[in-house]
């Protein structure tokens, strides 16, 4: 067995493929339209499907936003830097929630942004994580 993907709802698809592609520098795999159900399926990775598990975008042609629920953390993104990814994302319209530094009670360096339907997305700064093989 192998993770595929990982699906979130959002609430406009074009908002959301450029906020993925444009600010986060992820590819547009493949984007399906299915007007039977009336909703959209988009994938987007760094990687090929074929390669790593990548993020199924689904957009419900009949809703806007959703409630994001109480159960739901974040992505996890290694970055090489984040302060200059953060600084990135907010030079490309992007939302910071929390800047970089040091998780609390540890020394991983971390910063959180937020994707244009709320969905929180985490930079880990690549040989900060204690214990984990770079």
């Amino acid at each position: 067995m192998r993770l595929l993907h990982t699906m979130l709802r959002v609430g406009d698809m074009q908002r959301s493929i450029d906020f993925y592609t444009n600010v986060l520098g992820m590819r547009l795999l493949r984007k399906s339209d299915y007007p039977e159900g009336k909703f959209t399926l988009a994938f987007v990775g760094y990687q090929d499907e074929k390669d790593g598990a990548v993020l199924e975008l689904t957009h419900n042609w009949d809703t806007s936003s959703y409630e994001l629920g109480t159960a739901y953390g974040h992505i996890a993104l290694e970055v090489d830097n984040a302060a200059e990814t953060c600084d990135k994302v907010r030079e490309l319209g992007g939302k910071v929630v929390r800047e970089a530094g040091p998780m609390k009670h540890g020394t991983t360096v971390i910063a959180f942004v937020e994707d244009p339907d709320g969905y929180k997305i985490e930079f880990i700064q690549r040989g900060s994580r204690k214990g984990a093989s770079d």
